[in-house]
């Protein structure tokens, strides 16, 4: 099977190209950073740079290809509505354009389990379980790209989309390494009681639901899935045994909630007055991603998909603990 695979610049898609080129797919792969490629490109991947905002780059990644994982976006909290906008659903219907008229049979679509975040705890959310409103830019538009996935089933499109929770591994430049980096400043504390369970995604488990549905039939197309490794663990647990292993101090020091809410609302408000309006250290967002329970149901995917966690959030934490020493200088 010939793939492509997008934003395999990035932690998942890389990761993912990797694993697909270790499982004998032939992978085609487009990224922002050509450099991120060159290891991809090592073992046999075939790199097409070039943005995908541009419909004729979209058609040529298509090309001669069977099916496409989309890892490509826009992620965040801070930004416009039209950047988001524009690099989670508008560079999404260009490549469904693209998969109609190069005659590609399926798109898998990766998508987010940020649609679900509304500043409250939830334990087992399953995929319907939508809140009224969207919290943010970023969970309103990677939903609106979902609807425009799924509306391609109309033009013979085979689709499905995965939302995975908290993905970690070697590679992670997002969840770890900002909170290292806040502990490493003295600006890290448990916000609330600190005992919030969390859902986690090892990304070798991501990988293989990835894979499952790019080899899934019949029922199991035209969904959406919840994706984590099943089992919500203490967050801070988490954090304090990832800080250890790297010899950094573990955070014991706690913060009230409203406390922390009221600074990220402050900071948030200043950010928005100030010229070129920065990027806020605290967001009231992630003040409650940080304090809350949040947890999703798997069991359509491993229904649907087969999906079986193998590798439990412990090892992804060495995993990336190994990766994240071997990158540090001296």
């Amino acid at each position: 099977m010939k793939i492509l695979v997008t934003g395999a610049s990035g932690f998942i898609g890389g990761r993912f190209a990797d694993f697909a080129l270790t499982q004998g797919l032939e992978v085609r792969v487009n990224g922002r950073r050509a450099e991120a490629m060159q290891a991809l490109r090592a073992r046999g991947g075939d790199f097409i740079q070039g943005d995908l905002a541009d419909p004729a780059l979209a058609r040529q990644l298509c090309r001669d290809v069977e099916a496409v994982v989309h890892c490509a976006g826009a992620v965040g909290v801070w930004g416009s509505y039209a950047h988001f906008h524009q690099a989670n659903v508008t560079v999404t219907e260009n490549l469904i354009d693209a998969c109609v008229e190069q005659g590609v049979r399926r798109l898998v679509h990766l998508s987010s389990p940020s649609v679900y975040f509304d500043g409250q705890a939830h334990v087992g959310l399953k995929e319907e379980q939508l809140p009224r409103r969207f919290s943010d830019h970023y969970g309103q538009t990677k939903y609106l790209a979902e609807q425009r996935v799924f509306a391609a089933q109309a033009r013979g499109l085979e689709v499905l989309a995965l939302r995975p929770r908290f993905v970690t591994g070697a590679g992670d430049t997002s969840i770890f390494p900002r909170l290292i980096n806040m502990q490493r400043k003295g600006r890290l504390a448990i916000i609330g009681n600190g005992r919030n369970r969390v859902d986690f995604t090892s990304v070798d488990n991501l990988n293989a639901a990835l894979l499952s549905a790019l080899q899934a039939s019949g029922p199991a197309l035209g969904q959406v899935y919840n994706i984590s490794n099943g089992e919500p663990v203490l967050l801070w647990e988490a954090v304090n045994y990832v800080l250890q292993r790297l010899d950094l101090p573990p955070v014991r020091r706690h913060l009230p909630y409203p406390m922390a809410y009221g600074a990220a609302a402050l900071n948030e408000g200043l950010c928005r007055l100030l010229p070129g309006r920065p990027e806020p250290s605290l967001f009231r967002l992630g003040v409650a991603v940080m304090a809350k329970d949040f947890s999703l149901d798997i069991s359509r995917a491993r229904h649907y998909l087969d999906y079986q966690p193998r590798v439990d959030l412990w090892t992804a934490l060495d995993e990336f603990c190994h990766w994240w020493q071997g990158r540090q200088p001296g």
